[in-house]
């Protein structure tokens, strides 16, 4: 069997399946839509229109020249998924989606369509729902219209939140009701396969009243040929007293530009945590905010990146504290070798009435080459006087006198290195420890340490 990372995706030929970002696009997508959520697609339309796209002058974007990373003008939007004429899975999903059998429930989307979705009976008899958003659009109606892309990502975030929320083809639809507790995670695949298109999916996530739910996200192809567009956007809310997990593993092929923007929304009492491993595109750009909503909301919010090459990673997190007695706690931890770069700009804002705020911010970044370079810029924004906050940041290198020591305990360099990098991240992994991810997480990095 051939080795599917160095397959490269096909390009697009179907002009029905693939169509221009434009006004047009979000017509025919609306197409068969109840009237909300036309009028919604056209309102975010234009405040794409009318938004500036981001440069290099605005501090959030200090770090990555997307005017140089991708022309929305040459990709073409895939409304419908591509499905091998044999039936057969690309190597590569087919072996993502072996690694997850335990779960309560499977979705799989491909080229930005759900194509299968399974749940435990027993959870569907209780109200959990699983489905794509374009089923959800008329079953479960009220509930979107209500919630998907307002008070979580509405389009006047930013310049891709609006065209996102005008262009979404599929996506994600997890309901758990009041006081039901899922034991093991929901897993979704999400797999690319057109070079030069443009993927925009969507996930709404919502927990009610002392519920219990983890979701755990894989987004994955092999390299394109020429640049492509995946946008995701996730959108999490934990009613009071909710305990909700998220983990998003990205492993793009090359040539990929992954723009992820993700919130969450935290109620009393609630626990919300998050985990973002990137480890796959040329470009990759994750923008994570925290809403602590309610007294006693606690959130963890856990990154791992690990490049070489050419890659690129920024980050973008903030961790907004608006009610008092609050909790978050952010570490991101990365791994650079060969001429690969990141950033990370993080924020913690307390509010004027979030008295006692408890909330934490650390970046940290392991150097493997003198080539590869890590930007780090925490900061503070806080309008409360009882509180305890603290940021950090760190860059170095691969620590002599713990390489002298494996080598000298019969290891080969290549051996030590792969030890040293795997301790530096693991303890990020540990932090949320669901069934698999820690597993599989480790397999994508040791395949990458192969080159280091």
């Amino acid at each position: 069997m051939s080795d599917p990372s160095h397959a490269i995706a096909a390009p697009i030929d179907d002009e029905e399946t693939a169509i221009p970002l434009d006004e047009d696009a979000v017509g025919r997508i609306s197409e068969g839509a109840p009237a909300w959520l036309s009028e919604r697609r056209r309102h975010a339309w234009s405040m794409f229109e009318n938004t500036a796209f981001p440069t290099t002058r605005s501090e959030e974007w200090r770090y990555t020249d997307v005017s140089r990373v991708v022309n929305l003008a040459d990709l073409r939007l895939v409304t419908r998924a591509s499905l091998p004429q044999n039936g057969h899975r690309p190597p590569m999903l087919a072996a993502a989606m072996d690694e997850d059998h335990a779960a309560a429930g499977h979705t799989v989307l491909i080229d930005g369509t759900v194509t299968h979705v399974d749940l435990d009976p027993a959870l569907a008899e209780q109200g959990v729902i699983l489905t794509s958003l374009r089923s959800a659009v008329h079953e479960h109606g009220d509930l979107l219209e209500e919630l998907l892309a307002t008070e979580g990502l509405p389009p006047e975030e930013g310049k891709f939140e609006a065209l996102n929320a005008a262009l979404w083809t599929d996506g994600v639809l997890l309901y758990v009701p009041r006081d039901v507790k899922l034991e093991l995670p929901v897993r979704a695949t999400r797999w690319l396969s057109h070079a030069g298109s443009a993927v925009c999916t969507r996930t709404l996530v919502v927990a009610e009243p002392g519920s219990q739910v983890s979701y755990v996200e894989e987004v994955l192809s092999e390299d394109f040929e020429r640049r492509t567009l995946v946008s995701s956007a996730t959108e999490v809310i934990a009613r009071d007293g909710a305990q909700v997990q998220c983990v998003s593993i990205q492993r793009l092929g090359r040539d990929a530009f992954y723009q992820s923007a993700q919130r969450t929304l935290a109620h009393r009492g609630s626990t919300l945590d998050t985990l973002n491993v990137n480890l796959g595109a040329s470009v990759s750009r994750l923008d994570l905010n925290a809403q602590l909503l309610g007294p006693g909301a606690h959130s963890d919010m856990l990154g791992l990146y690990f490049g070489d090459d050419h890659q690129h990673f920024d980050h973008n997190t903030s961790q907004d504290h608006i009610a008092p007695d609050t909790g978050s706690d952010l570490l991101f931890k990365g791994a650079l070798d060969d001429h690969s770069r990141a950033a990370f700009r993080g924020i913690i804002r307390v509010h004027p009435e979030a008295q006692r705020t408890d909330a934490y911010q650390t970046n940290r970044n392991l150097l493997l080459s003198d080539e590869a370079r890590a930007d780090s810029l925490p900061n503070l924004e806080i309008e409360a006087d009882d509180v305890k906050c603290s940021h950090g940041a760190s860059v170095g290198q691969l620590d002599s006198e713990t390489l002298f020591y494996l080598l000298s305990r019969g290891m080969s360099r290549q051996q030590a290195e792969r030890l040293v990098v795997l301790g530096f991240l693991r303890d990020v992994m540990t932090r949320l420890p669901l069934g698999g991810v820690v597993e599989k997480v480790t397999r994508a990095i040791e395949r990458k340490l192969q080159h280091v």
